[in-house]
C-alpha cells in the first residue's frame, strides 16, 4: 500500500522530505500531504484536508476537537486504492495549497487565569510584576499548563513548579526554543 501511494505521491510535482519521522510531500516549502502506515491501516494525511470538497466521503478528522484543518484518508486494504480518486484528491490538495488556503490560529484569545495562579499573583508583588511583564504567549503557556490538569492535587503541584520560573521570568518553554 505504501509503496502504491508513495508512487502515486510522486508521479506529483511535490517533493519528498521527512518530517516527525514520516515522509511529507511539499509544494514551495509547505506541507501538502504526509503518508504513514500503522497496525490496521495506511493513510494520507492532508495538512489542509477542511478546505478540500471530498466527494467520494473518504476523510476523516483523526482527533475531533483537536485537529481543524488535517484530514486522513485511511486504507486497510491494497485493493482500496483507487489511482484515479487517489490523484484528483492529491491534484486539489495541490490547488489549494497554490491557492493559499491555509487555517490561520485563532488570535485574541482572551487569557484565562486559573483562580491558583490568580491568587499566588495577588498574594506576591513581585509575582505579579514578573508575570505582567511577560508576553502573552508566556502567560497564556502558565495558564494552560495550570489549567489542563483535571485533579486539584496536580494544579497546585504544577503550580509549585512554576512559580520560581515566573519569578526568574522564564518562560514556560524556554529551554526548547533555539
Amino acid at each position: 500500500m505504501l509503496t502504491t501511494l508513495r508512487g502515486l505521491i510522486l508521479a506529483t510535482e511535490m517533493a519528498e522530505t521527512v518530517k516527525w519521522g514520516f515522509p511529507v510531500y511539499t509544494i514551495n516549502g509547505k506541507n501538502v500531504v504526509g503518508l504513514g502506515a500503522f497496525k490496521s491501516y495506511a493513510g494520507l494525511w492532508f495538512f489542509n484536508g477542511a478546505f478540500m470538497a471530498d466527494p467520494a466521503g473518504k476523510m476523516v478528522n483523526a482527533q475531533e476537537g483537536k485537529t481543524k484543518g488535517m484530514r486522513q484518508w485511511r486504507f486497510a486494504a491494497a485493493d482500496e486504492i483507487d489511482p484515479a480518486l487517489v490523484n484528483s484528491y492529491l491534484q486539489e490538495a495541490i490547488d489549494n495549497q497554490k491557492a493559499g488556503k491555509a487555517i490561520k490560529p485563532a488570535k485574541n484569545k482572551p487569557l484565562l487565569i486559573p483562580v491558583e495562579l490568580e491568587n499566588a499573583l495577588t498574594e506576591n508583588a513581585e509575582l505579579h510584576e514578573r508575570f505582567s511583564a511577560m508576553s502573552l504567549s508566556c502567560r497564556r503557556e502558565y495558564a494552560e499548563y495550570i489549567s489542563e490538569a483535571k485533579r486539584e492535587a496536580t494544579r497546585e503541584k504544577r503550580l509549585e513548579k512554576i512559580l520560581p520560573m515566573i519569578l526568574r521570568g522564564e518562560g514556560m518553554n524556554d529551554k526548547y526554543r533555539k
